[in-house]
């Protein structure tokens, strides 16, 4: 079973700014594609001093007053942008024990009444006030433009690595101006032995590609082998972890493999664990299903060599069809969070919800 990894393989991505070594790097690339899912990405194209200016921020962001996190709170946005306290989600019915704020590449919402609600997703970030954290906005949005252009490079080379034209992909983006992208900052506080140890439960990502920034030298992601067993997938500094969505696995028809990953909550006597994942989106209008790709046949064969994965434990998304992937998103994100949906969504929040505010609450379910 040629997916059955044991670790995350560790790919050098200046191999594939040089002709003579790009070979090389596609060939790495197209297994830790199609067998893992997952790979570390060492160096990369975002400056040290870019990634290093954010983590220096981090702590000073959850060390601001309750009061002001609460200011932005995500229930205030129709674009779920902004402040989740400690615990507000939930997986598979477990609490994930973490605390994070979302913020997004600058965007002006393309709704108007009468429009498509999805299209209410994408919209301004809030950001906590100027004078709390001086410089914070400016260095996240420095930050989330650095991977949002490596991102654009990454997929280029992923459709090579698949046998088709470097931009194939580009048919499910926008233009510049119409794309957002997202990034959380995620603090995982220390399990104190009275919690499940559950800092997110085993998911897949729902979109194209993600980049995590772990922020702190704690352990605790874990991806899951083809057998079900959990990998460890440890910080490497200087490294982005990368990883397939949902929807990239749908469009390289499994080619591509999303794979079930969790994180665990940092024992007793460590430290809060801190991380910063972006998520590459695609079209608030793409309809998955309408478009094909065609993959040269060794290629295909190269996915039945890999086997199926057992059964796992991990939460699902809504699988794609002709829906534009923007509805889909937006029916995931009020499942995760009627607050939002209850005063930004109502019709949706009473089809979702028809007996009131849950108690527990997940797009999972």
């Amino acid at each position: 079973m040629a997916g059955n990894f044991s670790s995350v393989p560790v790919l050098d991505f200046a191999l594939a700014s040089d002709e003579s070594t790009k070979p090389d790097f596609i060939h790495q690339l197209q297994n830790a594609l199609i067998n893992v899912g997952f790979l570390y990405l060492k160096n990369h194209t975002v400056p040290q001093n870019v990634v290093d200016d954010l983590i220096g921020y981090i702590p000073r962001l959850f060390d601001l007053p309750q009061e002001a996190k609460n200011k932005i709170s995500m229930a205030n946005s129709p674009h779920f942008l902004g402040y989740s306290k400690l615990g507000a989600e939930f997986t598979k019915g477990k609490t994930d024990y973490r605390e994070q704020f979302d913020f997004a590449t600058p965007h002006e919402t393309q709704w108007r009444p009468g429009a498509p609600e999805h299209l209410r997703l994408w919209g301004p970030s809030q950001w906590p006030d100027e004078d709390l954290i001086p410089g914070f906005r400016n260095t996240m949005e420095t930050y989330l433009s650095h991977v949002q252009i490596l991102s654009y490079r990454f997929i280029t080379l992923l459709a090579e690595a698949f046998g088709i034209p470097s931009d194939a992909l580009n048919k499910f983006y926008d233009t510049d101006e119409l794309m957002q992208h997202r990034g959380k900052v995620v603090k995982y506080p220390v399990n104190d032995g009275s919690l499940t140890g559950q800092g997110v439960g085993p998911h897949y990502d729902a979109g194209f590609l993600t980049f995590l920034l772990q922020a702190s030298p704690h352990p605790g992601l874990q991806v899951q082998n083809l057998s079900g067993q959990w990998v460890d997938a440890p910080p490497i500094p200087g490294t982005f972890v990368v990883n397939i969505g949902k929807a990239l696995e749908f469009v390289t028809r499994g080619l591509a493999r999303a794979t079930s990953h969790r994180v665990l909550s940092p024992p007793l006597c460590s430290t809060p664990r801190y991380s910063v994942p972006f998520f590459q989106n695609i079209s608030l209008n793409a309809r998955l299903a309408e478009e094909v790709l065609d993959f040269p046949p060794e290629i295909l064969k190269l996915k039945e060599l890999r086997g199926d994965p057992v059964q796992t434990e991990s939460v699902n998304f809504s699988e794609f069809d002709r829906e534009p992937s923007g509805k889909v998103n937006l029916i995931g994100r009020v499942k995760s969070h009627p607050d939002v949906a209850e005063r930004h969504y109502p019709e949706l929040f009473k089809q979702y919800f028809p007996a009131g505010m849950p108690q527990k609450v997940s797009a999972y379910s």
